[in-house]
């Protein structure tokens, strides 16, 4: 079998089922792993796959899909998750016990957070998965109803969860951004996330520039003095002075010029 003819059939596979392991490609293809791998490499190099811990899931490429989609939405401003990410990461020491939500950019600073011992509650079932693969982690799983394109869980088991909690640190995400505050589309997710800003002693909100200026359903918390806001781009002064106002820090990305704590104290 030509490396074409493996491209073809594992791609119609993923296209088919949209995800496999290893072994079942392996098997499907009459391949060895290795060469699975070198194949699924391929497909991600083309973005027609994601790659995961012993598989990969095909890229969903509808509209809808593309906005609500946990796999689908990593694909976006990957740079700027990833330096936002970087940044988090190096203020979490070994030891922390930390909140992680639900999506992409907290996926990223999980990934990197990998190698610290920590203790970490999360409602995210992809975020649970990849320590849970990784190890040397202790994960506390929420309980509650699955919102099934993000893959977190939200609703009274999650909350109480969140409630009978308490951590050095949250790391949350959100939609959107203005002087008001921060966003989010589904108000069981925002009901879930005011809970962990309450258990934590402080919150990093990890937005990219794609958030600014942009409103959804419910407004999760205007800014408070515990709050971190770190991303990639100053945003719209306004905003910045809203933040500041509050006694809240900003903090920009390394490839900002001002990539510094901005403090109104």
């Amino acid at each position: 079998m030509t490396n074409r003819q493996r491209l073809s059939l594992v791609e119609a596979y993923l296209r088919e089922h949209r995800y496999a392991d290893l072994r079942t490609l392996a098997v499907r293809v009459e391949s060895s792993l290795s060469t699975v791998r070198r194949v699924l490499d391929e497909l991600e190099e083309k973005g027609l796959v994601r790659r995961h811990h012993g598989g990969a899931s095909l890229v969903e490429t509808d509209t809808v899909t593309r906005e609500y989609d946990f796999v689908a939405r990593d694909q976006h401003h990957t740079a700027e998750k990833f330096a936002i990410a970087r940044l988090v990461a190096g203020q979490v020491h070994p030891g922390m016990s930390v909140i992680m939500d639900g999506g992409s950019t907290t996926y990223a600073v999980a990934r990197l957070l990998a190698s610290k011992r920590l203790q970490v509650i999360t409602n995210s079932l992809p975020i649970a998965g990849l320590f849970g693969e990784i190890g040397g982690q202790d994960i506390v799983v929420t309980g509650g109803s699955i919102y099934g394109r993000l893959g977190v869980l939200v609703g009274p088991l999650c909350e109480q969860s969140f409630a009978q909690t308490h951590a050095d640190l949250a790391i949350l995400g959100g939609v959107g951004i203005t002087e008001t505050g921060i966003w989010n589309f589904n108000p069981l997710i925002v009901s879930a996330q005011r809970r962990m800003i309450a258990a934590a002693e402080r919150t990093i909100f990890v937005l990219d520039n794609s958030k600014f200026g942009r409103k959804a359903l419910s407004l999760t918390s205007g800014f408070d003095e515990r709050f971190t806001i770190v991303t990639d781009t100053s945003p719209a002064p306004e905003v910045a002075h809203a933040i500041t106002a509050a006694g809240a820090k900003l903090r920009l990305t390394p490839s900002e010029p001002a990539g510094e704590i901005i403090n109104s104290r």
